[in-house]
């Protein structure tokens, strides 16, 4: 499994982006991953908060280290892809913001249903941005795509 730092070094070479707006993850298990991010200078938008793309990083990480995560545990191999998302903002985002993503259940089916058969699969998860008073500010929601690796002969 990814540990927290691990998975923000990671993100320093792999999508500096990510590191250089102020995301970070700082929870990271098989029940859950938590990503924060503060709102400052670079990461600022017109309005005087948060820029929602910032946001996005922040909630698509919390989603996507939670599913490699729970992958490397029951060792399977695949390709992921964000093919769409949906968002909603419902208050300034200023502070720091944290995103958490939980949904266990959901992915351990598509842990099963990738294993059992070589058809890709697809599933919506999503992550909340609660700020330091406990109000959601957005709401984001990733539909993956996922296909198994084959590592086979192919001739």
């Amino acid at each position: 499994m990814l540990t927290p730092a691990q998975a923000n070094s990671y993100f320093f070479w792999k999508l500096p982006a990510a590191w250089w707006t102020g995301v970070r993850v700082t929870a990271l298990d098989l029940e859950s991953c938590t990503t924060q991010v503060r709102y400052q200078w670079i990461n600022q938008n017109p309005f005087r908060s948060m820029f929602w793309a910032v946001q996005g990083m922040a909630a698509e990480i919390a989603t996507g280290m939670l599913l490699s995560n729970m992958f490397k545990a029951a060792q399977l191999e695949t390709s992921m892809l964000v093919i769409a998302n949906e968002a909603t903002f419902t208050k300034k985002a200023v502070g720091r913001i944290r995103f958490s993503c939980t949904q266990v259940a959901a992915i351990t089916t598509v842990i099963e249903q990738l294993k059992s058969s070589s058809s890709p699969q697809t599933l919506w998860l999503s992550a909340e941005g609660v700020d330091e008073q406990g109000d959601v500010v957005a709401s984001f929601k990733f539909h993956w795509s996922f296909k198994k690796r084959n590592h086979g002969n192919t001739i």
